[in-house]
């Protein structure tokens, strides 16, 4: 009954592995073990970049008395949630119907047959102790009471996800209604929405990028410009080194919560990426290109999978663990690094009241463009910014003789297959082609460690080893990747790849009854529920990924079913969307099956600047096909022709003729 941790390779739970609490990992022996013992099982589940979770593992999972009640009375189970975000997704669920609000950690007391009837978020230790102890003793005096509740809330779990009896219509003209109800939210001071916390969001301003081009929507197009700006102006993008963190604290995205994760720098690539294509914004380069340079020295390996997340947390001049220890500034510091500049500094950085966090801290935020910041000065917009990037650089060398965070060292599927897509995404609008070789690097380190040879993918890989199967998020994020390597590359090996995907879905996640597929493979073992993953968060949905996914693979293969699963899901959230910002890549799907949507075939000889000029091109609405050669691709199967260049532009299954004359082709798509 000892702590089994030190079995286990995730850093969130090696982290834990010296705790005096006699923790377990989630598994079918836990799980067993519990039921034979009738004890209450208590999960806890975090992440190794939490900073709350690091505070509560050091007031209550360190400490002897509390670890002796945990001890005595359950079955302690440790969860990583990026390890097993199939158990995070249920109980989080249980916590949001019991609270009213969810978050890490995420604590929760089960029955022996896991069925929750207890939780909450971070407690302080007294309060910890006294709740487990009531629990106990209700447990072992009126379990009955216990049991009614449990089974009650598992009916509203149950519940929970599923869309409505009736199907929506799949018509485009709601989205202006939409819109309507989600401009209300818009924050037009700082970007982003009027409230904080502030997270990222890369899903809802995809869509409202693509939205607003679409409908030449001038006002949507400016309200996301001034959210990648204000975003990239705030302390939640480190302008020293690259790479955003998780969200800001506060409404002007300055103080951020400083872990940095794989998945929000994957999308944001993407994000900006899109917004160079259509504004060519400097500023959105400069981004994408901190980014990766970021991304690379702290997450690339050498086999070419990313890493998962630096920790919030790193040692202070004392010694201890402090959030954003690595990240901030005081006024001593500045002034001796900046010297003769530091009164420029301080009007770029904002060393005042307003760029002031804590303590005689500064987090650096940017109030107006360098551009505004020149002319006010009196100084030539070039020289700004070259000492702009000579303050940066002379702050990274001091920075980097710091205590660094530490380091997740898993690389977990599906956010490979996001970071993956966000390198594609940057070589079509930059045309950097390292960018492509990551990507290619990274594409063949997925087929090679993360794809068995049964045809599945695993979830993570560590230590030279790939575990836990993978669920739908690995599959659907990984689709997208190969489909977008395809449209940089038109290598048909990616199609391929991305259809074999996707027909192992159809086999192992796809529901026929739901219409929907289930995040689990019916391969695994089953949780206290199925789980439907449709509404869009921070990362897109599973669901809705694979119903874009199904739709483009309908096309490149002509393949009705694809078409029909597609639209059977979309049909299905529509009638459940209530605000638009949780559903905001289905709403992109929407688009699909528009007048907007329109696909390109290229046929001939050296078409390969074709291809990197409409790549670089920001055409959302466009999909993208070509071939030099003989192909058994359907949709360019004999299209062809000997000593001819052939664009063949098409609409709902109906291609005009084909023609020669590129410029037309082009002119009408950006049109």
């Amino acid at each position: 009954m000892q702590n089994e941790l030190t079995q286990e390779t995730s850093p969130y739970l090696l982290q834990h592995a010296n705790n005096p609490v006699h923790w377990k990992a989630w598994n079918s022996i836990t799980l067993a073990t519990a039921k034979e013992k009738k004890k209450l099982i208590l999960v806890s589940i975090g992440y190794s970049a939490c900073h709350w979770c690091h505070v509560m593992e050091h007031e209550s999972f360190e400490n002897e008395e509390v670890a002796e009640v945990m001890n005595q009375h359950f079955i302690n189970i440790k969860v990583d949630r990026e390890e097993r975000p199939d158990v995070d997704a249920i109980y989080m669920k249980a916590v949001q119907l019991m609270t009213g609000r969810g978050g890490w950690p995420l604590n929760i007391v089960c029955l022996p047959d896991g069925k929750p009837v207890w939780g909450g978020t971070y407690f302080r230790k007294n309060d910890w102790i006294n709740s487990l102890e009531q629990l106990q003793e209700l447990y072992q005096n009126q379990p009955e009471k216990m049991l009614a509740y449990a089974n009650k809330l598992h009916e509203g779990i149950e519940s929970l996800g599923l869309s409505k009896n009736e199907k929506g219509e799949i018509n485009v003209t709601v989205l202006e209604s939409f819109l309507t109800k989600w401009e209300k939210s818009f924050d037009w001071e700082y970007g982003g929405y009027n409230r904080a916390p502030k997270f990222m969001m890369p899903s809802n301003y995809q869509f409202l990028l693509q939205y607003g081009f679409l409908t030449q929507n001038e006002k949507l197009i400016e309200y996301v410009n001034l959210t990648l700006t204000k975003m990239t102006f705030g302390g939640i993008f480190d302008t020293i080194d690259g790479g955003f963190s998780r969200y800001s604290v506060d409404v002007k995205w300055h103080v951020p919560h400083f872990e940095k994760m794989t998945y929000d720098n994957g999308q944001l690539l993407s994000l900006y990426s899109n917004a160079y294509k259509l504004t060519k914004n400097e500023l959105y380069k400069e981004i994408i290109e901190k980014t990766t340079t970021f991304i690379e020295k702290e997450w690339f390996t050498n086999l070419g999978g990313f890493y998962s997340a630096l920790d919030a947390d790193s040692n202070n001049q004392e010694n201890q663990l402090e959030e954003g220890a690595f990240y901030v500034w005081t006024t001593e510091e500045l002034k001796s690094l900046i010297n003769d500049d530091y009164e420029l500094f301080c009007l770029v950085f904002n060393i005042n009241d307003f760029g002031h966090w804590e303590h005689g801290n500064y987090v650096l935020i940017q109030k107006e463009s360098l551009a505004v910041i020149s002319e006010e000065q009196n100084i030539s917009l070039n020289e700004l910014k070259l000492k702009k990037k000579n303050w940066e650089k002379t702050l990274y060398h001091y920075r980097e003789k710091r205590p660094k965070p530490r380091l997740d060292d898993k690389c977990l599927t599906s956010w490979n297959g996001i970071m993956l897509k966000g390198y594609v995404e940057s070589f079509k609008a930059l045309e950097n082609e390292n960018y492509l070789k990551t990507a290619i690097k990274n594409a063949h380190f997925i087929l090679e460690r993360l794809w068995s040879s049964d045809g599945n993918l695993f979830h993570s890989y560590k230590n030279e080893k790939a575990t836990i199967n993978g669920f739908l998020e690995d599959y659907a994020f990984v689709i997208d990747a190969f489909i977008a390597l395809y449209e940089a590359t038109f290598e048909e090996t990616w199609l391929e790849h991305a259809k074999n995907l996707t027909n192992y879905c159809l086999d192992h996640f796809y529901d026929e009854t739901k219409q929907l597929f289930r995040f689990t493979s019916d391969l695994d073992e089953t949780l206290i529920v199925d789980y439907f993953e449709t509404e869009d968060n921070v990362i897109p949905a599973s669901n809705s990924v694979m119903a874009e996914n199904l739709f483009k693979l309908s096309v490149y293969f002509e393949n009705s079913y694809y078409e029909k699963v597609a639209r059977l899901m979309l049909e299905q959230v529509l009638s459940s969307i209530d605000y638009p910002s949780a559903f905001s890549n289905w709403l992109s799907v929407l688009l699909r099956f528009s007048d907007y949507q329109k696909e390109l075939a290229i046929c001939g000889e050296n078409i390969s600047e074709y291809r990197l000029q409409l790549n670089r091109s920001y055409l959302p609405h466009v999909l993208l096909s070509g071939c030099e050669n003989k192909t058994t691709l359907p949709f360019l199967k004999n299209r062809l022709i000997e000593n001819k260049t052939l664009f063949y532009l098409c609409q709902n299954k109906t291609c005009l003729d084909p023609t020669t004359n590129f410029e037309e082709v082009y002119k009408y798509l950006k049109n």
